[in-house]
């Protein structure tokens, strides 16, 4: 008994310490909030219910409480501070928001759906980063600044992204981009399309581009208006410098998730919109192609 108090002791004690480190103090200070402490996880929380924008899920008004609380969790780390996160967002603040996450040194880990038959639709973006706590709490702030600042000028959330409208019949020229991503692309109907594979194993299976395992990007109406959509299939440590080469290019980012289990190695997928000139869009996606070296992919399959 007395052993077991012993450790109670010690661990209440690293728990303190690990606290003590965190400042919770500061992180109330930086991010405008009040946080809430779990002692037995060394955690400090701090929410924010989304109850600013009135959100029916198949016909009921959802309170926050259901699942529309915006958090962010601080521990310690070896660096200072480790923090996680999901924030809830609406349509139009989804890529302002992942801006400011990836200026400000976060990483941006997933975002999803939790829902269907919402209005307005609703999505959670999850985030990640290490440092130390006035940077980390500082990033979130500006997060949840930022969300504040969108819905200040627009109440209700946009529900389209209130470009151009495209022309019915598409007429992309296909060798511009051709050139532009060095291979030579699907045409369907004035419409073009280029898809990267890329050698992966699941269940000690080879799997690859037409299993799924691929990159790819489809360009349709004008080429000086053209719509690009598409998905990209990375590794963990491609993912972030693939977002922010597209976040620059003003690419929207629509979802990041996983399609597999038990893949090697790891496999993220993420999907992407934008709309420009149909060469400015395919030099985007390049661009995000060079910086994960998926123009010519070298990652070999695991075992």
């Amino acid at each position: 008994m007395k052993k077991l108090f012993t450790l109670v002791a010690i661990f209440a004690a690293a728990s303190a310490s690990s606290l003590a480190a965190l400042d919770t103090a500061k992180i109330d200070e930086i991010t405008g909030l009040k946080g809430k402490l779990n002692e037995r996880e060394g955690v400090y929380k701090v929410t924010l219910p989304r109850d600013d924008v009135k959100v029916v899920v198949d016909g009921w008004t959802m309170p926050p409480f259901m699942g529309l609380g915006t958090w962010a969790a601080f521990t310690e780390s070896k660096v200072g501070a480790m923090v996680m996160g999901d924030t809830v967002l609406f349509e139009d603040e989804v890529n302002p928001v992942m801006s400011v996450a990836l200026d400000n040194g976060l990483s941006v880990t997933a975002l999803h759906n939790h829902f269907f038959f919402d209005h307005p639709k609703v999505f959670f973006m999850h985030i990640e980063g290490e440092g130390s706590v006035d940077k980390l709490a500082s990033a979130v702030r500006k997060m949840y600044d930022k969300i504040k600042e969108i819905r200040a000028a627009n109440p209700q959330p946009n529900d389209s992204f209130g470009a151009k409208a495209l022309p019915e019949k598409s007429t992309i020229s296909a060798e511009p981009l051709n050139a532009i991503f060095g291979m030579s692309g699907e045409v369907s109907n004035g419409m073009v399309k280029f898809t990267i594979g890329r050698p992966a194993k699941m269940h000690g299976v080879n799997i690859d581009k037409d299993m799924g395992v691929n990159t790819w990007a489809a360009f349709a109406g004008s080429d000086d208006n053209a719509v690009v959509d598409g998905d990209f299939a990375i590794t963990e440590d491609e993912l972030q410098p693939a977002l922010k080469a597209l976040r620059v290019a003003k690419i929207s980012i629509v979802a990041i998730h996983s399609h597999m289990t038990h893949e090697n190695p790891r496999i993220l997928f993420f999907h992407y919109w934008g709309r420009g000139t149909a060469k400015e869009l395919a030099q985007a996606v390049k661009g995000a192609l060079l910086v994960t070296g998926l123009s010519g992919v070298t990652t070999p399959a695991g075992n």
